[in-house]
């Protein structure tokens, strides 16, 4: 019988230089600049309701004041965390790895074939957008994988939230 294909994640690595560190940086900031953003249009798209809102319903004006000002907070918020990863980023040394995000893979998967070791624990590793090494992580003989390299940080999640 022949296997069947199967998507799986396959996490993305770069390796840590300077030109990396730059770029990293500039996406963080580009991130910041976009909730700075959304924080001026939040200003400027609820103040003429705000003000209209004040004159016919003081009390619903209030909790609305309120949730204007959470969201703002969350986004301030988001943006002191990506602005904490950019100080983190400098400190980072220079062939270590970070994790730059997560790809979708496919496999052949066929009888007799182990699972949880075809669908877990592969990585490509780059440098330079150059890819340095493809990784499949091992499995010892109860199953279980080996130690992963570790992880460092992950950019993209964070802008994710």
């Amino acid at each position: 019988m022949s296997g069947i294909i199967l998507k799986r994640n396959v996490i993305l690595r770069a390796i840590v230089n300077d030109a990396l560190k730059e770029e990293l940086k500039e996406e963080l900031q580009r991130a910041a600049d976009e909730i700075d953003h959304r924080i001026q249009q939040i200003d400027f798209s609820t103040k003429p309701y705000l003000t209209e809102l004040q004159r016919t319903n003081l009390q619903q004006a209030i909790q609305v004041r309120r949730q204007i000002e959470a969201e703002k907070r969350k986004q301030q918020e988001m943006r002191d965390a990506l602005m904490q990863r950019k100080k983190e980023i400098e400190e980072l040394e220079p062939g270590t790895e970070v994790i730059r995000g997560t790809l979708e893979g496919y496999v052949e998967v066929k009888e007799g074939d182990n699972l949880a070791e075809v669908l877990s624990g592969v990585e490509i590793v780059t440098k330079d957008n150059i890819v340095q090494e493809i990784r499949q992580h091992k499995f010892d003989e109860q199953g279980e994988a080996k130690q992963a390299p570790q992880i460092i940080t992950d950019i993209n999640a964070l802008r994710e939230r």
